[in-house]
């Protein structure tokens, strides 16, 4: 067995389950579960229709690289989206089976054993997928804590620069997970500065980039700051998913994009890997990434569910509205485990703790006395869990 297996830790939601084991939820309330990033809004039906309108694709072996309709299409949006130059479909693009493994598979391409003690830089709480791709790819992380009183920037003023000099990849995430805030165009000029003089890969995960609350403020995306910056796009790789924008996370579609020389070392692994779209999925994707108007819809639910829970929460705990994404990052009043687990116990809510979304680093944990609240169910039901914990507090 490969020995870096045993450095992996159980998943958040295994810890929960951990953790609430033995425990009867109060009969008197019905669950509702805000404690993982699963969208539930329908999936349109435009999506659907091409889906099941292509299943004759299911008798073809699908490529890699996938069908040059559904790069093209990925091409056309990302101009739209980011007012970018055209990607060229051929070499800066690439279909993946979901953000989340190819977050975990860049990081078996780049990172060059040969090199002692390589390392991967994250942020701190983090999408856990970034410490086992690096743990299983041979290197070491290193965390960087994100607070509140850092405005949930990662600092990279405070690494030292022996750290800097072994590191070989940065999970950038923006907008944030958990805490929604997102990059600004001088926080990339600086990641962007480090990338260029210690030469790491840069993987910035932007899954949450269509939920965002104000039409004419979409959140700043990676390739559009490096344009904006008058940059190419070396060492810069970003992670793009259906799942949150379109509502489809059981399709399994998203994509990369960025240096074209990453993007060909990446499609010769994933050619090994085994890692082709279906061809219906495919076809259903073309359509997602060719229409907005459900998006514009699925951000308008969103932004209904967080302008009248927000006001709710925060009379009772420290929470604000994010700058994007679809989770409310609350302090809790001591122990966020023991607050988990109160609300389970006694109003049957689901959060998660924000302990178990973070690692002790530099002597904290910047997830404790926090709680992660997906506000992924319907607005009656986020509106009565606010609601109830209100009720509780006061």
């Amino acid at each position: 067995m490969n020995p870096n297996l045993n450095l992996l830790q159980p998943y958040p939601f295994q810890r929960l389950r951990d953790l609430f084991a033995g425990i009867t939820p109060n009969p008197a309330y019905n669950n509702i579960n805000l404690s993982i990033g699963e969208p539930k809004h329908a999936t349109p039906q435009l999506i659907k229709d091409a889906l099941t309108q292509n299943l004759s694709g299911l008798a073809t072996y699908p490529t890699t690289l996938g069908v040059t309709a559904l790069r093209e299409a990925i091409a056309n949006w990302a101009t739209r989206r980011y007012s970018i130059p055209l990607l060229n479909p051929e070499t800066e693009i690439l279909p993946v089976i979901g953000s989340r493994e190819a977050l975990f598979a860049v990081a078996q391409v780049v990172i060059d054993r040969s090199k002692p003690s390589p390392i991967v830089i994250s942020p701190n709480p983090f999408y856990q997928i970034y410490e086992g791709a690096a743990f299983l790819a041979g290197a070491q992380p290193y965390f960087l804590n994100t607070t509140v009183e850092n405005n949930h920037a990662m600092d990279f003023a405070s690494v030292p620069v022996d750290v800097l000099k072994r590191t070989q990849l940065v999970y950038v995430c923006s907008p944030g997970n958990p805490s929604g805030k997102v990059m600004t165009l001088a926080q990339w000029k600086d990641i962007f500065a480090l990338s260029d003089q210690y030469n790491f890969i840069i993987a910035a995960d932007e899954c949450y980039s269509e939920i965002y609350f104000d039409e004419t403020m979409p959140p700043l995306g990676a390739l559009q700051a490096a344009h904006l910056l008058g940059r190419s796009y070396k060492n810069l790789i970003i992670f793009s998913s259906l799942s949150k924008r379109s509502n489809v996370p059981g399709m399994r579609s998203g994509f990369v994009a960025g240096d074209p020389d990453l993007i060909a070392k990446f499609l010769l692994y994933r050619t090994y890997h085994g890692s082709a779209m279906s061809p219906a999925v495919q076809m259903a994707s073309i359509a997602a990434w060719n229409d907005e108007n459900h998006v514009i819809e699925n951000r308008r639910l969103y932004a209904e569910k967080f302008n009248n829970v927000t006001p709710m929460l925060s009379s009772a705990l420290q929470v604000e509205m994010p700058d994007a994404a679809f989770y409310l990052w609350a302090k809790t009043m001591g122990n966020d485990t023991n607050f988990a687990v109160k609300l389970y116990r006694d109003l049957n809510i689901t959060v998660l703790p924000g302990s178990l979304l973070a690692r002790d680093a530099n002597g904290i944990n910047p997830g404790a006395g926090f709680i992660r609240l997906a506000l992924v169910a319907s607005i009656d039901e986020c509106a009565e869990a606010a609601k109830r914990i209100q009720n509780m507090i006061s």
